[in-house]
């Protein structure tokens, strides 16, 4: 059992709700094979609260937070500075509070993607295809501009309602285009990766009607939600022969540099966090 003392470096994850995050069991793994004093632990607060609860962590008795839906758009807001990776995906889901009082908005979520593309599907260029992403949301921001970030030059924006999608696509510029997904069979030809950035199939609910067989055979079909892990959309890429990647390795990879900016180093290597974050999914 980690021992908590006066000089515990304290960090945490923020959302509502927060009980089924695997950010605790990952960054408390790493914290023990490092031995560091440090602990990380879940927040629930409510979304009226939320500006509060930040506020009165000013001053660096907590090191920093992961921020978790639905407090990434208004952390960013909170926040003193704010990163250029943070601005372009205008959300934060890391928060920094520094000695002097001030708050540093960061946002690795796009660091996560590109992290688990290479490790899933390594052979992938984003700068070799158009890519194709489902939603308009928060997430399928901070996806397009990790990709516009890592040389991409096509990106096309897939939503129910185009205007939101055309909104999207104007904020990021251009290489940047919005449709609907009546168009999805066209706008498939020739994409070397197709995202799902929206929340159909989270913990098992139906995934989006959407013609995955359309894209490419080479095409690599990823799916941010990681309950389950393997999404009605995966498991329908999979079948058609698509290489894949999965949500719980974009966690992992955000996650890393989460730890860096709290802890102040790399997290240890040789800890299997995604089995330990298996076994807490059951699976």
């Amino acid at each position: 059992m980690t021992r908590i003392t006066g000089a515990t470096k304290v960090a945490g994850v923020v959302g509502q709700p927060i009980a089924h995050s695997m950010s605790p069991i990952l960054h408390n793994a790493w914290l023990a094979a490092a031995g560091l004093d440090g602990v990380y632990v879940p927040f629930a607060v409510t979304p009226e609260a939320f500006a509060a609860f930040v506020g009165g962590l000013r001053g660096g008795s907590v090191a920093g937070l992961n921020v978790t839906v639905p407090f990434k758009t208004q952390a960013l807001a909170l926040a003193d500075t704010v990163t250029e990776r943070a601005r372009l995906a205008q959300a934060a889901n890391v928060l920094v509070f520094q000695a002097d009082g001030a708050i540093l908005a960061d946002n690795t979520d796009g660091l996560g993607l590109l992290a688990a593309f290479a490790e899933q599907a390594p052979g992938f260029e984003p700068a070799a295809a158009p890519v194709a992403i489902l939603g308009a949301g928060g997430a399928a921001r901070g996806a397009a501009a990790a990709f516009l970030s890592a040389g991409a030059t096509d990106i096309r924006i897939l939503n129910r309602t185009v205007a939101r999608g055309q909104e999207l696509a104007a904020d990021l510029g251009p290489g940047v285009t919005a449709h609907g997904l009546a168009q999805a069979d066209k706008v498939f030809e020739g994409v070397g990766a197709l995202i799902n950035a929206t929340s159909a199939g989270l913990s098992g609910s139906a995934g989006l009607d959407v013609p995955i067989s359309a894209t490419p055979a080479t095409a690599v079909v990823m799916d941010m939600v990681y309950k389950p892990l393997i999404t009605p959309f995966l498991a329908e890429a999979r079948g058609l022969g698509r290489p894949t990647v999965d949500g719980l390795a974009m966690l992992i990879g955000q996650a890393i540099p989460s730890f860096e900016a709290f802890y102040g180093q790399t997290p240890p290597a040789g800890v299997d966090v995604r089995s330990l974050a298996k076994q807490a999914l059951g699976l």
